[in-house]
């Protein structure tokens, strides 16, 4: 009970920062620089030049709402609580941004600067919400329905879709707006892959060893992590082996690793890079 209340706050803590991470993003960079690169954000900067009755920020509000109540008539109870949430707060507080910052140009005259900015804070938010389950709205519910009620590729289609609004920014405002948006879904996506694969990232370890008990000693009482163990015989020498498998997060990885160097040099290590490792301690399948 107290580890599942823990993990609430934890999870609570991370939805707020990302998602406050995504608003600025958006805000402060993406909306004065007219940076459509896709998304509900995307096509709310380019209504917001070709219908100018209201403003991007009001846009993004009214579009995330018609989403998230699509959303509440056509997904029901797959509808998560935590994209209901996470997509309020979004357009939440890019409204309120809008009334009591309200910017009229870019916070400086660094187009790359700007750029940057606008791509790595959405980005990054994007990629934590991602990681526990949860997303800022938006899109993300059209690509739930579509994989609902239909059998087109989600992936594909909303790629097209982003390049398509990106696109526009090259007619709707102008040549440099809409490469920058180009350029911007790019790399958002690398970004976003890259970012999700590092906050995921461990160590799984294979020690062989003449004497395993000494490892698994030390990974289960002093990292507090669990071990297997598995008898293994040399090809060449035909002796007797024993080979130990966990997997650590990094700062264990480099315990483990001074550990062996001082107590069994001798001892063979293959560590490898892993990013989908489910089960107790880490992802949930």
């Amino acid at each position: 009970m107290i580890s599942d209340k823990k993990r609430f706050w934890k999870e609570f803590f991370w939805m707020n920062l990302a998602t406050v991470m995504i608003s600025v993003g958006v805000y402060c960079f993406k909306f004065p620089n007219n940076f459509s690169m896709g998304g509900v954000s995307g096509l709310s900067i380019l209504l917001g030049k070709v219908l100018p009755v209201l403003s991007a920020s009001s846009y993004n509000t009214i579009i995330n709402v018609l989403f998230l109540i699509l959303g509440f008539l056509m997904l029901d109870k797959s509808f998560g609580f935590r994209t209901v949430y996470c997509s309020l707060l979004s357009a939440g507080l890019i409204q309120v941004f809008s009334w009591v910052w309200p910017l009229t140009a870019p916070l400086t005259d660094q187009l790359m600067l700007e750029l940057f900015f606008a791509v790595i804070l959405p980005a990054l938010g994007a990629a934590i919400l991602f990681n526990i389950d949860a997303s800022s709205g938006g899109t993300d519910i059209a690509a739930m329905i579509l994989k609902k009620y239909t059998g087109l590729d989600v992936g594909t289609a909303l790629l097209i879709s982003d390049v398509a609004i990106a696109a526009a920014a090259l007619f709707v405002f102008d040549v440099k707006a809409g490469l920058c948006s180009l350029l911007g879904l790019a790399l958002k996506s690398v970004l976003v892959d890259g970012a999700i694969e590092s906050l995921n990232r461990r160590k799984a370890f294979f020690v062989i060893t003449s004497d395993p008990e000494h490892v698994c000693d030390y990974v289960t009482h002093t990292l507090v992590r669990g071990a297997t163990v598995w008898t293994a015989q040399g090809a060449y020498t035909h002796d007797v082996h024993h080979v130990v498998l966990t997997v650590l997060s990094r700062s264990q990885a480099v315990a483990l690793r001074r550990h062996l160097k001082q107590v069994d040099p001798h001892a063979f290590m293959i560590v490898a890079n892993s990013s989908e490792i489910f089960g107790k301690g880490f992802l949930r399948a």
